[in-house]
């Protein structure tokens, strides 16, 4: 199933005109259209529009769906899909996300091709359902054991949840690595008008590493477990030479009004959309101020923000969290510019009346 002989064989046709969808939604269709041939999950709210929404595509499609026991079951059910060479995804919400961890670790200790998605809540403990982006550590240090980086995915929108999913899948075949979506309750429950097709026709790598039986040819392992000496050292750092070449090549971000801009909010997923309306209310008054949103939260735009520090006076990271996105950007800056934060958490949305009384205070301290 994870050669392009099967995958042209899939019965899908691909949508020619908008949708309305909500993201959770829009992630599962783009995720079909990908090609994906199996899911995995295990309900918690907000992604379980996700769920279900697979739970019936799935089986129309002559695909796989399978509602787990639990999460471990989720991500371990992945794994074994995976090393089949079968394009396979799971979905969940933070508590969840946390159980997934050490099958996540090790998926990329084994090199194996994933895709997670996180609509994320607040926490920690249970918290609530609301929206946050308090899974930002988690999502961009590895958030298992070992030494390993997932790329991390950020939409800001129901149409760019969908594009993202199709890329989630092309970086995870092409570096054999999970990769992780990160949204949020806002993000994922939303309706929005979408195109769901990909920009190029999905074409599925060849997998010269799949176990699928070994008539005719020398068997193969699939292990994360090294025990001779300096093994697992070599190990790691082919791992890191794949990472470093991902930091290199993968980077994405938009940037909206930041060619004169004094102060540069960096924002993410739904924040991102609030902070572009308040540097469009606040440019009438005569504010210069810009906004730089990464679409990768890893490898993270850090390269382009070291930029922006010869024109822009201040940066201020604004986060629906107590403060996480923050370190990345002033590590970005490195000391060059004062590095502010602005943001809450508890499952509660930033206002843009809110964002904009601090934003206008930064400037004004800047004049």
């Amino acid at each position: 199933m994870g050669g392009s002989r099967e995958f042209s064989l899939l019965k899908t046709e691909k949508p020619t005109k908008p949708i309305l969808i909500c993201g959770n939604e829009a992630i599962g269709e783009a995720a079909i259209q990908a090609g994906c041939l199996a899911y995995f999950g295990y309900p918690i709210t907000p992604q379980n529009e996700l769920t279900a929404y697979m739970a019936s595509r799935m089986p129309e499609e002559g695909r796989v769906f399978i509602q787990s026991e639990s999460e471990l079951a989720a991500i371990n059910m992945v794994f074994g899909a995976s090393a089949l060479g079968v394009r396979a995804m799971t979905s969940s919400s933070s508590p969840g996300i946390s159980l997934k961890q050490e099958g996540i670790s090790y998926l990329a200790g084994c090199e194996l091709p994933a895709v997670i998605v996180n609509m994320s809540r607040g926490g920690p403990g249970l918290g609530n359902i609301g929206p946050a982006q308090s899974d930002y550590f988690q999502s961009t240090r590895g958030g298992g054991h070992g030494d390993y980086r997932t790329p991390v995915l950020a939409g800001a929108s129901v149409q760019e949840l969908a594009d993202v999913t199709f890329l989630a899948f092309d970086l995870a075949d092409r570096y054999r690595t999970p990769v992780l979506i990160l949204g949020d309750g806002i993000l994922g429950q939303m309706m929005g008008p979408v195109l769901i097709k990909h920009p190029e026709p999905t074409r599925i790598p060849p997998k010269d590493w799949i176990l699928r039986g070994a008539a005719g040819r020398p068997p193969r392992v699939i292990k994360s477990l090294f025990l001779g000496s300096g093994e697992l050292d070599a190990h790691n750092r082919k791992l890191q030479e794949r990472y470093r070449i991902i930091q290199d090549t993968e980077v994405r971000h938009e940037e909206f009004k930041t060619d004169d801009a004094e102060l540069i909010m960096v924002a993410y997923g739904i924040t991102a959309r609030l902070c572009r309306e308040v540097v469009r209310n606040i440019r009438r008054e005569g504010h210069k101020v810009g906004l730089l949103r990464p679409i990768t939260l890893w490898p993270f735009p850090s390269g382009r923000i070291a930029e922006l520090c010869s024109t822009a006076k201040k940066f201020l990271s604004v986060e629906m969290s107590y403060g996480q996105m923050v370190d990345d950007v002033r590590l970005a800056v490195n000391g060059r510019r004062p590095v502010d934060f602005f943001g809450n958490g508890g499952g509660e949305i930033l206002t843009v009346e809110e964002i904009e009384g601090y934003t206008v205070k930064l400037s004004l301290d800047l004049s």
